[in-house]
């Protein structure tokens, strides 16, 4: 057979196979578009997602109180503390001998308050022996007076009457007016709750509780972190040492974009992955709430957008999640840690005190230690002053006349 008698494959290349092959890769990607819409339609249009998200929690910094220096430091980064436990020591020996010059000054008010009552009784006593001195002398004044119309005594020794008379209607006075004024710092109080003696107990608690902050303690249980405390150290009060970080309060800050917040609303359930973890571990959740703004609206130069020469970027809002107490206990994260979340907007809000107990950012080991200080001031007082005495001093003093 010649070669002009060979089949030609047409001008337009329309080959048989060619088009079946087309139909089959057409129909393929037809059909994977289909299960999409489909898959889309009952559950991806559910769900909003976003790998923009972080480990968030508490970071609490430990500082100094009151100035000093530091004399040991306890801790070290990492290291898990309880709370109350002693973190770093500044030298003692400045407050300790503040505090017992505090202690001396309080017993010395009492003696010297103790002392106005005291006195309290001794012009009392003065008040009555000046009054029978007027007296005596107003007798014999009156005698002198009748005397002189008969005759019986002379002009000058009635003038001495009058003059011992006045004398002693002076020192009366004088008398009076000691009392009055020793009355007004005791009257309608006792030794114990005299002004200078409590100004001087306040005192003792604040010398006592500067005394106690030389040891500087753990306000939470957490992990030492940022630690910048050094031994012989100068600190003034107020200055960080280190951070105290409670892994067992954390969250999640999701950072999903304008269009993803539409259907997502507090209390939807959420499943997390941690990129320490990877997809082997699972950490369920619930949406917390909303940030009250974008990551810009708080950035230290916030955009202007009022001016006019903008470009627009889709913001992101925070969305913070809190997660399973139990789940973070089985695998602990770390505060920064990267985070993929999904929100399930079809599930239906739930309380959130069924999932999660809010645990209150407080710290009990500040509570009641002024009580040591209060036993120490009870000592001083019991070796300073009668305690029978003290009780019927008010009633002695209180709205009595001499």
């Amino acid at each position: 057979m010649s070669s002009s008698q060979e089949p030609k494959v047409s001008e337009s290349g329309n080959n048989p196979k060619q088009k079946i092959y087309l139909i089959r890769l057409t129909v393929f990607f037809l059909v994977i578009a289909v299960l999409y819409l489909i898959y889309w339609f009952i559950y991806s249009r559910h769900y909003e997602e976003t790998d923009n998200a972080y480990v968030n929690g508490n970071i609490l910094p430990v500082s100094t109180q009151i100035a000093g220096t530091i004399i040991t430091v306890k801790v070290n980064d990492t290291v898990f503390v309880k709370a109350g436990e002693p973190l770093v020591l500044l030298d003692p020996t400045d407050r300790e001998i503040a505090f017992e010059q505090a202690k001396a000054t309080l017993a010395l008010i009492l003696r010297q308050t103790d002392q106005l009552y005291v006195k309290d009784k001794g012009l009392k006593a003065t008040i009555d022996a000046r009054r029978l001195t007027l007296k005596q002398a107003s007798s014999d004044l009156k005698r002198r007076q009748q005397a002189i119309h008969v005759g019986g005594i002379s002009q000058e020794e009635l003038n001495h009457a009058q003059d011992n008379f006045n004398i002693a209607n002076s020192m009366l006075t004088t008398a009076l007016a000691e009392w009055n004024g020793n009355r007004a710092l005791i009257s309608g109080t006792s030794v114990k709750k005299h002004p200078t003696v409590l100004q001087a107990m306040a005192g003792v608690k604040e010398a006592y509780l500067a005394l106690l902050r030389t040891t500087i303690r753990a306000p939470v249980s957490g992990y030492i972190a940022k630690r910048s405390a050094q031994a012989g150290q100068v600190v003034a009060a107020g200055t960080p040492l280190m951070a105290v970080v409670p892994l067992n309060d954390i969250w999640v800050d999701a950072n999903f974009k304008e269009r993803q917040l539409k259907k997502i609303k507090p209390g939807q359930s959420v499943v997390l992955k941690a990129d320490v973890y990877g997809s082997s571990v699972i950490y369920h959740g619930r949406v917390a709430g909303f940030s009250g703004g974008t990551g810009s609206a708080f950035s230290l130069l916030p955009a202007q957008n009022a001016t006019g020469n903008w470009i627009k970027v889709v913001q992101r809002l925070p969305v913070r999640i809190i997660m399973d107490a139990k789940e973070l206990r089985e695998h602990p994260l770390r505060i920064g840690l990267s985070m993929e979340v999904v929100v399930d907007t079809a599930s239906q809000p739930t309380n959130l005190n069924e999932f999660y107990v809010n645990t209150a950012n407080t710290t009990d080991i500040f509570r009641h230690l002024d009580r040591g200080a209060d036993l120490i001031i009870a000592k001083i007082l019991d070796d300073n002053l009668n305690e029978e005495e003290d009780d019927q001093q008010v009633n002695k003093t209180d709205g009595s006349k001499p």
